[in-house]
């Protein structure tokens, strides 16, 4: 049996994670790879109840201003947590590809660089809930903020989750935060220009996975 990838897309708002995710997850199954989609918060039922406690809080929660940074980066722990062990590990043994639209990168982006807690927090809580599992290639997509404020615009139509409606200071740090990941760990990372159609995008990450894609041929 051949070996599962573990392969992840990361990025601030708006900068089309979720329609490259799709993509590559059928490129991957047209080459007779086989791939799983998913994503974070979510991919498992626990991991989805979670979501929606984090993305779109109880009235009381919001009334009483949110969530804080400890408690989201908990619960996205909580619900990793179960998605790692009920999907992600699973299908990774079973020598299958999984495509994750965001992981643990994020929180320490969100949580860490926009929230202010620790990088060694983050990844202690990563350790203990989903021991620390790494993906084994990182996409991050990047485009400048007006053409991210752009397509928010025309895909959430004036509305967003309790995390994407953070102000611009907030979005600046995590974007900031991304670039410090790449730059510490770029063998970890690969950076994607997120400029032009789904369709160029999406050829610069099969360019990116080519190494990948050769040892698994």
């Amino acid at each position: 049996m051949s070996k599962g990838r573990f392969i992840v897309l990361e990025g601030g708002e708006g900068v089309g994670k979720s329609t490259q995710a799709r993509l590559l997850a059928a490129a991957l199954q047209a080459q007779r790879i086989p791939a799983v989609l998913t994503r974070e918060p979510g991919g498992t039922p626990g991991a989805e109840a979670i979501r929606e406690l984090l993305l779109d809080p109880p009235k009381e929660v919001t009334e009483a201003g949110g969530w804080n940074a400890q408690t989201e980066a908990l619960l996205f722990a909580a619900a990793r947590a179960d998605h790692v062990a009920r999907l992600i590990r699973p299908a990774l043994a079973q020598g299958k590809w999984v495509v994750c639209d965001r992981f643990v990168d994020s929180t320490r982006a969100y949580q860490g660089g926009g929230g202010g807690l620790s990088d060694e927090q983050i990844l202690t809580l990563h350790e203990i809930g989903s021991e620390g599992l790494v993906p084994d290639l990182t996409l991050l997509i990047e485009v400048p903020p007006e053409i991210a404020g752009a397509r928010l615009a025309e895909r959430d139509a004036g509305t967003s989750d309790a995390i994407g409606g953070r102000d611009r200071d907030y979005h600046a740090r995590v974007a900031a935060a991304f670039r410090r990941f790449v730059e510490a760990e770029p063998g970890r990372f690969a950076l994607i220009d997120g400029h032009g159609s789904p369709g160029e995008i999406h050829h610069r990450i099969m360019a990116a996975l080519t190494p990948l894609l050769e040892r698994a041929a």
